[in-house]
């Protein structure tokens, strides 16, 4: 395994197996096997697990960080809900809700999330903070009512997002559910379009 290359391949197989088995099956020698490296490259890298783990969860929340660039770029066009609709598809893909449920199970990652300074669940903060981004540039952009409450419109937003994506077993929402919740979610705030 090529040295710029190992955080990420360490990253890839913990996915893979957190995916195909669940945040309990998640150990380093599971994660090294998947690699198909030593056990001892992960712990060169790496201080712990747990370590490793935190470090995986900031990946992720970077891509949720570069996804809130554009997400917000996109306000003024499209459809909200539609808008809204893709971006809570793309923000609870599979490797999302696993690895919430990951932070969820173990006790040392949610510690050493809280060391890196991060606060509530990693990766759905991040996610709240997306939205709220995009729903306060829509209203900016006069898409959304001037009195519409940002700060109740994400986090209901993403947490009943959430919970449409958190079953592992069955297959993802169907986009018409996802779009029917945010219709509900946000039917208040937002205005008709003048034709």
């Amino acid at each position: 395994m090529h040295i710029h290359n190992v955080r990420g391949q360490l990253f890839e197989a913990a996915e893979r197996v957190l995916l195909r088995d669940g945040p309990d099956a998640l150990t380093s020698r599971a994660v090294t096997e998947e690699a198909n490296c030593a056990k001892g490259v992960l712990h060169r890298h790496f201080t712990d697990f747990d370590a490793f783990l935190a470090k995986l969860v900031l990946d992720r929340i970077r891509g949720i960080e570069d996804r809130t660039t554009t997400l917000r770029v996109a306000a003024g066009t499209g459809n909200v809900v539609d808008n809204l609709a893709d971006a809570l598809q793309d923000l609870f893909g599979p490797v999302t809700v696993a690895i919430v449920a990951l932070i969820t199970f173990r006790n040392g990652l949610r510690a050493r999330l809280r060391e890196a300074g991060l606060t509530g669940i990693p990766l759905v903060v991040q996610g709240t903070a997306m939205i709220a981004a995009y729903l306060t540039a829509e209203r900016e952009l006069g898409r959304l009512a001037d009195d519409a409450d940002i700060d109740t419109l994400a986090p209901t937003l993403v947490r009943a997002g959430h919970l449409l994506f958190a079953d592992r077993a069955s297959a993802p929402p169907q986009t018409d559910a996802i779009r029917k919740m945010v219709t509900n979610v946000i039917a208040g705030a937002l205005r008709p379009l003048i034709t």
